[in-house]
């Protein structure tokens, strides 16, 4: 068990320091290490296996029988080639079972112990992004992957990028913060008097600093999410409204030092910005909510374009599977995560996983719900940031696929608080 649980910590610490490795460290090993995680995620679901630990339940199965089938019918009928069908079908046999893996393995103190984890990495991340918002895509910091002198940053409003912190891409400098947002909540609630409260008040800050720095308003909606799942907690137990009030005062004071500081304001006026760009070019907020998520959604399931039975085959829609085939990043499929599945595998399977991550999120949501019966809240925290995830985020984009791993199986782990002694909490 102590070697499952300190190779779920590497897979972590990977998660948040791949794109470091990939671009400062070991540029020349950037390809290889996009997949690092692969092989450490495989090792320990074989040595959970022959320790009679390999997570067990209906939703997993049903996850790896539809990719196998769909890889078979990508080598016969589909696109044909072997080590883009083989990136593809990684994703369903190897991570999801892991992340189920993560919750069995895990206990909440666990789960409470990664919390810790990433309010003091955030105090150094935010530092960082600081630096790659003010600095020149040319900067060291600003470095891309492999070395790429071209920078790493993406467009933002008034000639400054949005930065990628320690990860590859911006999408990763999003996730990392949005599931510190309920870590945060989670220690401003609880006051766990084994994190000192300087920890929580400067990852407070960071978190508040990074909204504006990283010029991502997916930062912005997934904070208020994770603020409203907080809220309402406290509608179920009114004991804790003290502790949210103070957490909320806290915040309000601290938004107001930042606010006082040059190098803040400068970073909200580019926020404001970027955000009132995209508003108008998506048409607003009903563009922005509406539109990206549901309509995306729609237009994947219901879309009139012409696809395969079995669909194009597995990996074509994802990054890698573009260079194989078509020599160059592009969109060979659909930017979105439900037409990428129904374009890659066709609509029967294609919609058999859509309707398995739905059930997923369900079940998890419903049993952290139900956990808040029993005054434990993380696992109603932590499902905040998970649900949109296991919903429709991007599993084609590793940093994406890995942040749903963590925060699925953290979610499930956390469910298992100290009141419940010698049983395993699984998602069936």
């Amino acid at each position: 068990m102590l070697l499952l649980k300190r190779g779920i910590w590497l897979y972590f610490l990977l998660l948040i320091f791949e794109g470091a490795l990939r671009k400062w460290f070991l540029p020349a090993l950037a390809t290889p290490l996009l997949v690092v995680r692969d092989p450490i995620a495989l090792a320990l679901l074989a040595i959970a296996y022959h320790k009679g630990l390999f997570p067990r339940n209906g939703l997993m199965v049903a996850f790896i029988v539809a990719a196998l089938i769909s890889f078979f019918l990508t080598l016969l009928v589909g696109h044909g080639n072997l080590f883009v069908a083989v990136y593809g079908i990684r994703i369903l046999i190897i991570h999801v079972p892991f992340m189920f893996l993560i919750g069995k393995v895990f206990r909440q103190q666990d789960v409470v112990e990664i919390g810790k984890a990433i309010l003091w990495i955030a105090i150094p991340m935010t530092v960082l992004v600081a630096l790659q918002f003010y600095s020149p895509q040319s900067a060291w910091v600003n470095r891309g992957v492999g070395g790429d002198m071209e920078g790493a940053g993406f467009s933002g409003a008034l000639g400054y990028a949005r930065p990628p912190g320690t990860f590859s891409f911006t999408t990763g400098t999003t996730l990392f913060y949005s599931m510190l947002a309920p870590f945060v909540l989670y220690f401003w609630l609880q006051k766990n008097k084994a994190l000192s409260l300087w920890i929580l008040v400067a990852a407070s800050m960071g978190l508040l600093a990074a909204i504006p720095l990283s010029i991502s308003r997916g930062l912005f909606f997934q904070i208020g999410v994770s603020t409203l799942f907080a809220t309402f907690i406290v509608i179920k137990r009114p004991a804790l409204l003290k502790s949210l009030i103070a957490g909320l005062v806290s915040f309000a004071l601290l938004l107001v030092a930042l606010s006082n500081l040059p190098f803040f304001q400068t970073a909200i006026e580019v926020f404001m910005t970027r955000f009132e760009r995209a508003n108008e070019s998506e048409g607003g907020l009903e563009g922005v909510l509406i539109d990206r998520f549901l309509g995306g959604m729609y237009g994947a399931v219901f879309g009139d374009r012409e696809i395969p039975l079995w669909g194009f085959g597995l990996g074509m829609g994802t990054n890698v599977g573009a260079m194989l085939l078509a020599g160059r990043l592009t969109f060979l499929i659909s930017e979105g995560e439900w037409g990428r599945l129904i374009g890659e595998m066709g609509f029967l399977l294609g919609l058999t996983i859509i309707v398995l991550r739905i059930l997923a999120t369900i079940k998890i949501g419903l049993k952290s719900y139900q956990g808040l019966a029993n005054n434990n809240i993380l696992p109603w925290l932590l499902f905040s940031f998970a649900a949109l995830n296991l919903l429709q985020g991007q599993w084609a984009q590793p940093t994406s696929l890995g942040f749903t791993v963590v925060a699925g199986g953290l979610t499930i782990a956390a469910l298992k608080n100290k009141t419940i002694k010698h049983t395993t909490t699984n998602v069936r």
